[in-house]
């Protein structure tokens, strides 16, 4: 996701030399970052940063952090995408400091995604707009009132890439029980879950009207919805899931 997001603001303008990337296990998915030439440490060093990026795994995060000091100064910025590591925890290694806490999604890899973020109090105006036009080189982002509900953003937009590719999943193997050849119902139900949803970017209606532009009544689509919004149904699986989602992702920024 650093990676993602890193070759994202190179495309977008960021001069490489203002680029540092600090990781000593850097794989393929930074080469075209490096290429650009953009900076590559085993550690930080150097002259003090005006923003840093935690783009590590929340396990890896506390041995992470200390190494950071010396680049560190009271107005750096931090923006940290480490999954369901509190602005607390940071600030109980790093001390208190303007923390900006996101959480993006994998289609930020393709430059699809769109993150969810809180900033803490010590986050200027400046500060904030410089996170927003980072945070924003992968897709939209949108800012939540409260650091709990990145815990909301996780289970919802976080999460939400694997519930598609589920529906995907089970769409064509309901297709291959219906008769159709596996690989075919396989093609049919990706880009009907890719149209659609590129339908509902481009078009701008909420997903309620799309899906009544599609249903006829008494039509195929009717008695397919008739099965999916009964008692039980998609609308409350979901809801189930998110809560269940959610629930984790506070479990784990308490501990």
């Amino acid at each position: 996701m650093g990676a993602a997001m890193a070759g994202g603001w190179l495309a977008a303008g960021l001069a490489p030399g203002r680029l540092v990337v600090v990781d000593p296990r850097a794989g393929a998915a930074l080469r075209p970052v490096l290429d650009a030439g953009a900076v590559h440490l085993e550690a930080p060093g150097g002259e003090a940063a005006d923003i840093v990026v935690l783009a590590v795994k929340p396990q890896v995060l506390d041995a992470a952090l200390p190494a950071l000091l010396p680049v560190l100064k009271e107005s750096t910025l931090l923006i940290s995408i480490a999954a369901g590591r509190t602005i607390a925890s940071i600030e109980a290694v790093l001390g208190a400091r303007p923390v900006v806490r996101a959480m993006p999604n994998t289609p930020a890899l393709i430059g699809r995604g769109i993150t969810g973020a809180f900033a803490n109090g010590r986050v200027s105006d400046t500060a904030r707009a410089s996170a927003e036009a980072l945070l924003s080189a992968c897709g939209p982002m949108e800012w939540v009132g409260e650091e709990g509900g990145i815990d909301a953003v996780t289970a919802v937009s976080g999460s939400g890439p694997a519930y598609v590719f589920l529906m995907a999943e089970a769409l064509a193997e309901a297709g291959a029980k219906a008769g159709l050849a596996p690989d075919l119902a396989l093609r049919l139900a990706r880009h009907t879950v890719a149209g659609a949803g590129e339908l509902m970017i481009r078009s701008g209606e909420e997903p309620a009207q799309l899906r009544r532009n599609v249903t006829s009544p008494n039509g195929t689509t009717q008695a397919a919805l008739d099965v999916l919004m009964a008692e039980g149904g998609l609308g409350p699986l979901l809801e189930r899931a998110v809560a269940a989602a959610k629930a984790r992702a506070e479990e784990l920024s308490r501990n």
